[in-house]
């Protein structure tokens, strides 16, 4: 089956061999996404509730490129570098998904650089293209 990979305008160049989000049989794979300033430098350093907020902005940003929105997220993939953090995430996130919830699961773990506090990544169904 073949795949569309998915880049919002305007996004940079991935620190790693990898593609903002793909596109397989209507369903929308968003990487793992942390909150980046232009320059690929840790945005928001110490604020777990502002890289949650330009984090989701992000996976927002490419379900919308792909066709959908934030209510075909079906299922979050969450990492937290500490569970102090976990109310601000949770704040963050129910901003965005004030419905229905998606299914999720939240782990906490070392992230890539010592700065970032939250990672994301997502699975969407926005219909067959």
């Amino acid at each position: 089956m073949p795949k569309t990979v998915i880049t919002p305008p305007g996004t940079g160049t991935p620190i790693a061999p990898f593609s903002p989000g793909t596109m397989a049989d209507g369903v929308v794979y968003v990487s793992g996404t942390l909150a980046f300033t232009p320059d690929l430098q840790v945005a928001h350093v110490g604020d777990a509730e502002a890289q949650t907020r330009q984090v989701l902005e992000t996976i927002k940003s490419v379900v919308e490129t792909a066709g959908g929105t934030m209510e075909d997220v079906t299922f979050n993939m969450i990492f937290l570098k500490d569970w102090a953090d976990y109310a601000a995430l949770n704040k963050v996130y129910a901003e965005y998904f004030p419905g229905e919830k998606p299914a999720r699961y939240c782990i906490q773990c070392g992230l890539v650089r010592p700065d970032f506090l939250v990672e994301i990544a997502s699975i969407a169904h926005v219909g067959k293209r």
